[in-house]
């Protein structure tokens, strides 16, 4: 396993996880550092090119780490997990490593949320998005609805904004501030990494078409003790000797 650091110096306390909760996302920009950016854009570059002709059922951009050393390396890195703790406590399990590249054209993704334990809150799911080149608005962008997590909802959907937004976020406030719930669209530099809560209602803007490949793997990790329809991870992998990842890769 890599032990060059893949992070930056970063705050995340109280305040910090104060803001995630009440949000369902928190932005760190700039946090991987240029080595990690470099190894992971030569590693998502390859996951692509596995794709074309990939076996059914196995996928590269589904099962990435399983198809590339460094991504496997990522997954127990001692910052990785000392963040990922800092959000889910120590208890924790390693659940999918999912390239989320998106080329010059691509058509984005619509509104959509995740579940995991959706009516026990004891028990968290976070993904952890390496947005390696980053991302403007209207261009590849994440867009996401502030507090939409509280509601533990695992199937929110809508094909655009406007749908959503006369849909299932009619009428809603956030549970806490009581404010209506609003669609927020981001905009981040290349190195930023993204925590998000599963239940939180999120989307992707289109990519332009004359721009580059927005290079982009998301992590995730949860408390065990619910089934995970999310957990994309082959008995062989979870079988295998990964240094530091002993105890993270079953299911409970």
């Amino acid at each position: 396993m890599s032990q060059n650091p893949i992070f930056q110096d970063y705050v995340f306390g109280d305040q910090e996880r104060k803001e995630l909760d009440r949000d369902g996302h928190f932005v760190l920009p700039g946090l991987l550092t240029a080595n990690a950016q470099e190894r992971l854009t030569e590693s998502l570059a390859r996951i692509q090119s596995l794709i074309p002709n990939c076996k059914e059922g196995h996928e590269p951009n589904r099962f990435s780490a399983e198809y590339d050393s460094y991504l496997e390396s990522v997954i127990a890195h001692p910052q990785m997990l000392e963040l990922a703790r800092k959000v889910l406590g120590d208890d924790i399990r390693y659940d999918h490593c999912v390239s989320l590249n998106r080329h010059g054209g691509n058509g984005g993704i619509g509104w959509h949320s995740h579940g995991y334990s959706d009516d026990d809150p004891r028990y968290s799911f976070v993904r952890i998005f390496f947005y390696v080149n980053g991302f403007e608005i209207d261009d590849g962008g994440l867009k996401a609805v502030p507090g939409s997590h509280l509601y533990r909802d695992g199937r929110i959907h809508g094909g655009t904004d406007d749908a959503l937004r006369e849909g299932w976020l009619a009428g809603k406030t956030h549970p806490e501030t009581g404010e209506p719930l609003q669609v927020q669209a981001l905009s981040v530099p290349s190195g930023t990494v993204i925590l998000m809560w599963t239940h939180a209602a999120h989307a992707v803007s289109p990519r332009k078409q004359d721009s580059d490949t927005r290079w982009c793997v998301v992590y995730a990790y949860r408390n065990p003790g619910k089934p995970s329809h999310a957990r994309w991870i082959t008995p062989e992998f979870e079988q295998k000797p990964i240094p530091g990842a002993e105890g993270l890769m079953s299911l409970y």
